[in-house]
């Protein structure tokens, strides 16, 4: 066995622990963290294969970017995890005989797969001597350019529909209008009133009378 074998078996061991510690972990944010840990072990394996720009990809877009999103949705919801396990067994019979199935027919598509011998040299070397990265950018820019740029203008729309989904009006928010705030005018929010001189209270009567009271009772 090789060096390249000897990865093999280890990027799948740690693989298959990762994943099965997805879904047995009792705290969502540890789930979340073996899934990480799941990826990095896939995109190992695609650079195994001289996949790198899958490797790269699965590492940018979903360990960067999904898993962060993912990993801060499990943290802000403060979800609870004893609701959640109420009915694990119940369903676990369907969601056993489910994954038995969908196992079974990736084994099924899988095996002719294993079955091919090894590839020819000429096909071998062809491979090694090129970047895979750069040909896919070449028929990506060039054979698939519109399928491209429609997908471009789609998540394009996505994005600008959820930002106008987010930023709309609520009446108890406190909203300004910037334009508003520029066009302002002293005199529109200030005026200045002239007021007499102020002048010493006179004394209240009762105030008066108490005082002659006092001065009574003092003599």
């Amino acid at each position: 066995m090789d060096v390249k074998t000897g990865l093999f078996y280890l990027f799948a061991v740690v693989l298959l622990f990762a994943a099965f510690r997805v879904i047995t972990a009792r705290n969502p944010v540890y789930a979340a963290l073996y899934l990480v840990l799941a990826f990095f072990q896939a995109s190992a394996i695609w650079l195994l294969l001289r996949a790198e720009f899958l490797a790269i990809s699965l590492v940018l877009v979903y360990v960067g970017a999904v898993m962060v999103l993912f990993l801060f949705v499990v943290m802000m919801l403060d979800i609870n995890v004893d609701s959640l396990r109420e009915g694990f067994w119940k369903h676990f019979p369907l969601a056993a005989g489910v994954g038995a199935l969908i196992a079974l027919e990736m084994a099924a598509v899988l095996m002719g797969g294993f079955r091919l011998g090894e590839a020819p040299r000429a096909v071998a070397g062809a491979a090694a001597n090129t970047s895979n990265t750069l040909e896919l950018g070449k028929l990506l820019y060039s054979e698939y350019l519109y399928p491209l740029e429609i997908a471009a203008v789609i998540l394009l729309v996505a994005i600008v529909a959820a930002i106008a989904l987010t930023l709309r009006t609520r009446k108890d928010s406190k909203y300004v209008n910037p334009a508003d705030q520029v066009r302002v005018k002293a005199r529109d929010r200030v005026r200045i009133v002239q007021m007499p001189a102020t002048r010493a209270a006179e004394p209240v009567a009762a105030e008066a009378a108490a005082a002659d009271a006092a001065k009574e009772n003092k003599a």
